[in-house]
Formats: structure tokens, sequence, C-alpha cells
């Protein structure tokens, strides 16, 4: 489902796009707002011929927290536009189905309850930005969070050549 409850399919949405994926938890206190910010700076510095060849995904590995309401408003606050951002949540199956072809890990870290009651807890994750090509292949992987951001455009400008 993507941020507006629409069942979509990955990775047909990407067809024919040079895509910016990653993948993440809102509830994470710093490295996914440092990656996504991040995928947020490539966009910006995208040249025009590229800004419509572009795509970003993000996808939860954590859908029992990130429903797609939870998910529009990680994008809104962020400002990402929704015209070339796609953030995703899935049942369970099909999210591991995704962290295993793009070799991402997510495994929760000690848990407790909030003061409602609520269980509260973080998940240790890979730190990863990976790009795919129009084609559906991952041509790279970037550490997310500290990614250089001009290698990224430079493999972006290669591939939509």
């Amino acid at each position: 489902m993507n941020q507006d409850s629409i069942q979509v399919q990955f990775p047909e949405i990407i067809k024919d796009k040079i895509t910016v994926f990653t993948m993440v938890y809102t509830h994470c206190p710093d490295i996914c707002p440092m990656t996504t910010h991040n995928m947020f700076l490539v966009q910006e510095k995208l040249s025009e011929n590229l800004k419509d060849k572009v795509k970003f995904v993000v996808i939860s590995f954590d859908p029992n927290r990130d429903t797609p309401a939870v998910l529009k408003k990680f994008a809104e606050i962020r400002e990402f536009g929704f015209d070339s951002w796609t953030l995703l949540s899935g049942d369970g199956q099909n999210t591991n189905e995704v962290m295993l072809k793009f070799g991402i890990k997510a495994i929760p870290a000690d848990s407790s309850y909030d003061e409602n009651g609520e269980l509260s807890y973080n998940v240790i994750h890979t730190d990863r930005i990976s790009l795919i090509d129009q084609e559906g292949k991952l041509r790279a992987n970037y550490k997310g969070s500290t990614a250089d951001l001009n290698m990224i455009l430079e493999d972006i400008k290669y591939l939509g050549e």
C-alpha cells in the first residue's frame, strides 16, 4: 500500500525509471531521517533533464506501526512531493521478500511500553540507499546516512544519458 492507501506493485511502479530506494522505519531516531534527507538533497540537486526520469521510493520494514497514513505524514513533514516520491508499507511476507532481495537486515532491539501501554521499540538495521536502473536492476549501494551525494548524482547522470 502506498501513502494514499492504494495497493501498488513493487517493482512495477518503478518501471522505466531510475530509482533511488531505501528501507526505513518512521520511529527511527537517527539513521532513517538522515538517509531520507540525503535522498531529498539528491532530488534537489538533480539537473532539470533528469527530474522526470528519477523516482524516490521508501519502503518501511516496520509495517505494524508504519501504516499508509503514518508514512504520508512522515513524507509531508519532510516536504517529499508525491509526484516523484512513493512510500510503501506491506504485510510481513512481502516486506521480508523485498528485504531479502536487496540484502536489508532489520532486527528489533530492546522494547518497552510507553505511558499509554503501547509497545515501543527500536530496530537495528542496514543503513543504505540503493540505485536501481530503468530495467529494475540494482546498480549501486551507498551508506544512506553518510552518502556521498555527488557520487549518487554522477551515477544517476550516467544511467540517465
